[in-house]
């Protein structure tokens, strides 16, 4: 029988950031960091403006990056995140207030890290923090990296009327 640490252990792991901290890394940060959180559809994670101690890796299904105005009665949707993205990351680095709410799409999962936990980690652990917060570090790059490709591709659709490159 697999006990609720084990399977935490795994779907840390089973993520990108598991290449980075290893099976021993998933079970201690399983062991002393990390919460499994379901979420029901539409249910909000983060939400705009409000600033938590938290991050969160998609362990099952999918959530998606909202932006909401007060003239339209549901939320656009800027980016759906899939297993093994992280959600909330530079919000827990910087302090910052989440510049979107974030929902469920469908019934999901996430990992939760919070920051009090994380931290004695940094005494007792500092290589395996050091590689969890490259792990962290790698799929934000990877994510400006996408985000910026994406934006490039849309100035050339604009600038060529989108009939090409110029």
């Amino acid at each position: 029988m697999t006990t609720k640490t084990e399977e935490i252990a795994t779907l840390i792991y089973s993520a990108p950031i598991g290449q980075y901290i290893g099976e021993n890394g998933a079970k201690i940060l399983a062991d002393h960091a990390a919460q499994k959180l379901d979420l029901n559809d539409d249910e909000v994670l983060c939400e705009k403006d409000i600033s938590t101690n938290c991050f969160y890796i998609v362990a099952k299904g999918r959530l998606a990056i909202t932006y909401e105005t007060k003239d339209k009665p549901t939320p656009t949707i800027l980016h759906i995140l899939e297993k093994g993205d992280l959600v909330g990351e530079l919000s827990f680095i910087d302090d910052s207030p989440h510049t979107n709410t974030v929902r469920s799409l469908g019934n999901s999962c996430v990992i939760s890290f919070n920051r009090a936990d994380l931290e004695p980690l940094i005494k007792d652990h500092p290589e395996l923090m050091f590689n969890f917060m490259r792990g962290v570090i790698k799929r934000v790059h990877s994510t400006l990296t996408a985000i910026n490709r994406q934006q490039n591709e849309l100035l050339d659709y604009i600038q060529t009327g989108g009939r090409g490159r110029l």
